[in-house]
């Protein structure tokens, strides 16, 4: 359902509240509405480059409002957005206006972040297993159509995938909580390959040539062979391994629960250099002057990606959690606490913009931009932010 900015009004009043920052609602009257998208402006007006520029204001274009978000990322396909909720629902959103295409339910829990393309988005999901019946399958793969979200394909797995999944034009990547990494055609939902390890994945895999890189619990990076599951080479740290490992030039960059950051040569995983930071790290992001770091200490670290030198380092207001969104001008964190999202300096740290996204709000899910309109998952729904018009002209 989409509402008009003067209508939202007219319901503020009714409920004696009143819009807060300016946009956004307040928390009882975004409970009274839940699962609705508010309009609070017109289809945002695309930049000329096309691409969000996070250090100019931004504004709240619209917003899909329901209290069962979750810390799983949404995915897009270039115009539509599919936001991952409780109770194994997911909902399809046009990425300019927030329209909605459908929603559905494919029963359990959704286990990992989803992907999508232009045939469909692809889903991992799990269903609980009540002690003392027989062993059924807990995880299951799916693929849903683009236009009407219905399941195309459906293959059951004995435990659920983690994490995150990952894909190239042909094949469907996930690590599973039984330590085996799974393979499947998008097409047809066959599993091309299957490769069991010892321990346990809840990491986000990254895909990079014919390389699949991804890390698991015992602390260990491991790269296969996208086509055949083979092994090419493991790196082995002193904590979990479960963020994006990035990838740049032939190097590997990644973060280990022991508090090091890491950087490896990808084609034969021959170790380059570690740098300590506070605490333990998952999320690592490559830019152009460097390497972006959030640790669990609260700290963003930026680190040379020649040597790791130190370039700068930054304390935030809580722990961070999702994966930073870095763009030309600056880089977002969503702290954990707290009621906004920071911007960065890429130069210095020094902090350039703050994007207000409610009380209380920021969850582990990583905000993504879809040319130049940026979207951040809240407790309160799914949040889409733009420049506003005159500044764009």
């Amino acid at each position: 359902m989409l509402k008009s900015s003067s209508s939202l009004d007219l319901k503020a009043r009714r409920h004696g509240k009143r819009l807060r920052s300016g946009y956004l609602l307040t928390a009882t009257l975004l409970s009274s509405i839940l699962g609705q998208v508010i309009c609070v402006f017109p289809s945002p007006i695309k930049r000329a480059d096309g691409q969000v520029a996070l250090s100019q204001p931004l504004i709240l274009r619209w917003q899909y409002v329901t209290d069962s978000t979750i810390n799983l990322s949404p995915a897009t396909d270039g115009a539509r957005i599919y936001l991952p909720l409780a109770a194994g629902a997911l909902v399809s959103l046009r990425a300019v206006d927030g329209q909605m295409f459908w929603r559905t339910e494919v029963g359990g829990e959704l286990s990992a972040s989803p992907v999508a393309d232009e045939m469909g988005v692809y889903i991992a999901s799990e269903t609980g297993v009540v002690q003392g019946t027989a062993p059924r399958a807990a995880g299951a793969l799916r693929a849903l159509g683009r236009e009407s979200g219905v399941t195309l394909w459906m293959h059951t797995l004995s435990f659920p995938v983690r994490g995150a999944l990952a894909m190239n034009e042909q094949v469907l990547f996930g690590g599973a909580s039984d330590g085996r990494v799974y393979a499947v055609n998008k097409k047809s939902g066959e599993i091309a390959w299957m490769k069991q390890f010892a321990t346990p994945f809840l990491s986000i895999p990254a895909v990079s040539g014919q390389n699949l890189l991804l890390g698991n619990d015992d602390g260990t990076l491991i790269c296969l062979d996208q086509k055949t599951g083979r092994q090419l080479w493991r790196y082995r740290t002193r904590g979990a391994v479960r963020g994006r490992p990035s990838i740049h030039h032939g190097v590997v960059y990644f973060g280990s629960a022991d508090g090091y950051v890491y950087a490896l040569d990808e084609m034969s995983g021959r170790f380059r250099w570690r740098t300590r930071t506070g605490a333990g790290v998952q999320a690592v992001t490559v830019t152009d002057g460097g390497l972006l770091v959030a640790s669990l200490d609260n700290f963003v670290y930026y680190l040379s990606l020649a040597h790791g030198d130190r370039l700068w380092k930054r304390q935030l207001a809580g722990r961070i959690a999702a994966q930073p969104l870095a763009a030309a001008d600056g880089a977002l964190f969503t702290p954990l606490s707290g009621d906004t999202g920071v911007v960065l300096d890429l130069r210095d740290g020094k902090q350039l913009n703050t994007i207000q996204t409610g009380e209380d709000s920021n969850t582990a899910a990583s905000p993504i931009a879809v040319a130049d309109v940026l979207f951040v998952t809240t407790r309160q729904g799914l949040l889409a932010f733009s420049q506003p018009e005159e500044k764009k002209k």
